[in-house]
């Protein structure tokens, strides 16, 4: 009879991540040194500066995959069709990006034609993968591992963030940790009764602005979810995307010390922010190896990003942005209790690192190894 041997656990490609992490740590911490010195915190190019950094991951993933990774591909041109098209315009819609802000920052008073510019192509964009999806399936960009999920799965992680963060501004107004933002004001200048422009803004940051915004969520999560969490959880899913979260947290340091998410807490603000992207990183990494879809993730982020600021902005703002629910301290430990909950699911479990080609695998990781390591088989 022959003996089953077990298939050998694939190891972290140190030198590959090393890489991707030099990258996407450089260009982003000069893009924060630019800010600083140059620019200026709360400058009103800002914006702009902060979604130009938030593409680098994916960029950093795609540009080392391309032409630098012994087992990636040295050209974009030996992509095939979607694959190809896809990975083409994203790197050159990051330079535009890049290009938009500069002329942002020299040419202030273009800001919104440069913004407008930035969102149309962001537009284009969604309207391309939409098209190469529709004309090839749901696998269209499965050689780079970009794949989609269920509508269950975006319907029920969707609505659970939603939930989460309603919850958390509940909290925040029971517990006395804040106070009610008066829109009156806002509304006035948007020309609408408050009642009425506080439910399209609500409306609009659950189902319009996550969406348009799904583009620029990507560049973090095919970067973070797509490419590293595929190699760290060859150490183990739970280990790795323990380690993911931390470094996820480390990269958003210079703007958090500059005053972003915990104004006041230039240096607390970062260990709150590390803990906060743990347990973000945790949920997001779940999804992933729930469904194998980067889009998932991104919509998800977008939504994260997008319902809370609302609740901040124009429902009931708290008093301290450390000690408080949602990003505070007590907001990263009911996201614990959740990330408690969700590691139940078999999904966690150790062990198979099979090629599936479900997987995300990318133009840069290996052709031999799925970098999702075991995936559901309900994706």
């Amino acid at each position: 009879m022959a003996i089953a041997i077990p298939e050998a656990e694939p190891q972290v490609n140190r030198r590959q991540v090393t890489q991707f992490l030099g990258l996407t740590f450089a260009l982003t911490w000069l893009l924060d040194l630019f800010l600083w010195r140059v620019v200026g915190y709360g400058n009103p190019t800002m914006g702009l500066l902060l979604q130009l950094q938030m593409l680098l991951p994916a960029f950093s993933a795609m540009a080392l995959g391309l032409f630098a990774f012994q087992n990636g591909r040295r050209s974009p041109l030996s992509l095939r069709g979607p694959s190809r098209v896809f990975v083409l315009y994203f790197l050159a819609y990051t330079l535009i990006y890049l290009a938009l802000t500069v002329g942002a920052i020299l040419l202030p008073e273009q800001l919104p034609l440069f913004s407008l510019i930035g969102l149309s192509l962001t537009v284009l964009g969604l309207l391309l993968v939409l098209a190469l999806r529709g004309f090839r399936g749901r696998g269209a960009l499965s050689p780079i591992g970009v794949l989609g999920a269920k509508p269950r799965y975006w319907l029920l992680f969707g609505l659970g963030f939603i939930l989460f963060y309603s919850s958390q501004t509940l909290l925040n107004y029971l517990f006395n940790l804040g106070h009610a933002v008066d829109v009156v004001p806002i509304a006035q200048q948007a020309m609408m009764p408050p009642d009425s422009f506080l439910v399209v803004a609500i409306i609009q940051s659950v189902l319009v602005s996550p969406l348009l915004a799904v583009l620029i969520a990507f560049g973090e999560e095919y970067g973070w979810r797509g490419y590293l969490q595929g190699e760290l959880v060859k150490m183990g899913k739970v280990r790795g995307i323990l380690l993911l979260g931390i470094i996820w947290g480390v990269w958003h340091a210079p703007v958090i010390a500059m005053g972003y998410n915990y104004p006041g807490y230039p240096v607390a603000g970062i260990f709150v922010m590390t803990g906060y992207t743990v347990m973000l990183a945790f949920v997001l990494g779940y999804a992933v190896l729930k469904t194998g879809s980067v889009w998932l993730a991104a919509y998800l982020h977008a939504l994260n990003n997008q319902v809370y600021a609302t609740l901040v902005v124009l429902v009931y703002a708290p008093n301290d942005p450390v000690f408080s629910f949602g990003g505070g301290l007590y907001g990263i430990a009911s996201m614990a209790v959740i990330v408690l909950l969700i590691l139940r699911d078999p999904v966690w479990r150790d062990g198979d690192y099979r090629d599936q080609r479900r997987g995300v695998r990318g133009v840069c990781l290996s052709d031999k190894v799925s970098p999702l390591g075991q995936l559901s088989s309900d994706a």
